[in-house]
């Protein structure tokens, strides 16, 4: 019950990663490498300022989200005022953010078990409760909980968000650039604010992730853009479409999937060390099973 729970929670939490990771892959069409960078930015920015200034744990977070828009709107000018290809401006800034992720902890790990977090709750006034008939610990319950409203409510602002005039612009943006300009729209600006919400929500993940696993490390955005398009490809096998609201929940039921899948391979005995290729194992797997769905389909059809 504890791997399960535990799996959700970080699950859940990635949710917002890969909600990210959906605005700049769906919506913008835009391929931000800097994922890798801001989510380790988010955690070192809350990490820091709950260890070394005390700040409360509210106040960190948004902390970390902030230097994440900061990082996302950077690599927003210079693809837009700088005409620097979108991959190549994403990668100079990850480059970037290690070293500065550095700067930031001064060495590359950062402990929090020591300091309270957001994760450092009990709701219930007990140490385990029974959870459909399993003993659970009620901090893990809490945490799990927690979680999921966060999850949840950020999805939701984001459906609402992008069902106003701006960002219905936005998202405009990404499917017709040229249009948006007929408009009078300043398609320059709609991609940078894209970006930058993009990459706030990949640190706010961040800066969750590292209160919950007690630490922040300057190694642990490795690999994460993979976590997150795996995420946004797994929801939308699992809802079959794109609209908005489906695909802004597919994202949160693909990060927790997928989170599950990676658990359950390492409880069958995974070697940890080869837990990258397994993801891009998944993340080939989400992209190959479909069309092979599809084109046998179509054959089907037409042999009937």
């Amino acid at each position: 019950m504890t791997l399960l729970i535990g799996a959700l929670t970080v699950g859940l939490i990635l949710s917002l990663l890969a909600l990210g990771v959906y605005i700049t892959f769906r919506i913008f069409n835009f391929p931000d490498i800097t994922t890798e960078g801001s989510i380790t930015l988010g955690a070192s920015i809350a990490a820091v300022m709950l260890v070394n200034f005390h700040t409360s744990p509210t106040v960190a977070t948004i902390a970390g989200m902030l230097g994440g828009m900061v990082a996302g709107a950077v690599t927003g000018v210079l693809h837009t005022k700088f005409r620097i290809n979108g991959l190549l401006a994403g990668i100079l800034v990850m480059t970037a953010l290690y070293s500065v992720n550095l700067r930031i902890m001064g060495r590359s790990n950062v402990p929090l078990m020591d300091v309270k977090t957001l994760f450092s709750h009990n709701w219930f006034g007990t140490d385990t409760i029974n959870v459909f008939g399993w003993d659970a610990s009620a901090h893990d319950v809490t945490a799990l909980l927690f979680s999921l409203g966060m999850a949840l409510a950020v999805a939701g602002v984001l459906y609402l968000f992008f069902r106003t005039n701006l960002g219905t612009v936005m998202r405009a943006t990404g499917d017709n650039d040229q249009m948006v300009k007929a408009q009078g729209s300043d398609v320059e600006w709609n991609t940078i604010l894209g970006v930058s919400l993009a990459n706030g929500l990949i640190a706010l993940s961040g800066a969750l992730l590292a209160q919950y696993q007690g630490f922040s490390d300057a190694q642990m955005g490795l690999g994460m853009v993979v976590w997150g398009l795996a995420s946004v490809i797994i929801g939308e096998a699992l809802t079959g479409s794109r609209s908005l609201g489906l695909a802004l929940l597919g994202t949160v039921m693909g990060s927790i999937l997928f989170r599950e899948l990676v658990a359950i391979a390492l409880r069958w005995g995974l070697n940890p060390n080869d837990l990258k290729l397994m993801t891009a194992i998944f993340v080939l797997s989400a992209l190959v099973l479909p069309q092979i769905v599809r084109s046998l389909s179509r054959k089907g059809g037409r042999h009937a």
